[in-house]
């Protein structure tokens, strides 16, 4: 499989010096075949390493989920498994942050957080949430301000502002260190 980011598309110069996004995304229990294909989607567009897929979500093939990923399913490398959690052991054995893309107390803004690179973000259920127990597995809590009346975005829509404020932190990041 040819994992070379930007192939079809032309990469401005900022871009051209990286070859994929060290970002993994486990989405847990996310119910929403459109939203799958989202994610399956700007994960490739991205250049994220892989995408996970844990309990009830689903996986390919299924016809939503093709639809919405427009061909990205067929690219982007994926995994399922009922149980997220050894997923999540296994990231972090490889030295993976694992960082919840949910609302809490303890939750640090996406634009002010330092991610530690390698780094696994995680979602949940679209009503629900990230379960306790995967929460509790979380080096850290990451929110995306908001401003208006409501608190909360579409899933996939998180997914999209947090995976390309990593790829806006890591560009920079590799910026710094020539």
């Amino acid at each position: 499989m040819d994992r070379t980011p930007f192939s079809n598309t032309p990469a401005s110069a900022q871009y051209e010096h990286i070859t994929h996004l060290p970002v993994a995304v486990l989405l847990d229990n996310v119910r929403s075949l459109y939203n799958v294909g989202s994610f399956f989607r700007t994960g490739d567009a991205a250049g994220i390493e892989k995408l996970y897929l844990g309990g009830i979500t689903g996986h390919p093939p299924k016809k939503e989920l093709t639809k919405t990923a427009l061909g990205a399913d067929e690219r982007l490398p994926w995994e399922h498994a009922w149980d997220a959690v050894p997923m999540l052991d296994a990231l972090r054995a490889r030295n993976y942050e694992i960082a919840a893309i949910e609302t809490s107390l303890h939750a640090v803004d996406l634009f002010d957080w330092k991610p530690a690179f390698p780094v696994c973000l995680v979602f949940g259920h679209e009503v629900d949430g990230i379960q306790p127990h995967i929460l509790e597995r979380c080096d850290t809590h990451v929110r995306i301000p908001m401003l208006g009346m409501k608190h909360s975005l579409n899933v996939a829509t998180a997914g999209g502002v947090a995976i390309y404020e990593l790829l806006r932190k890591y560009r920079r990041m590799l910026e710094n260190a020539k």
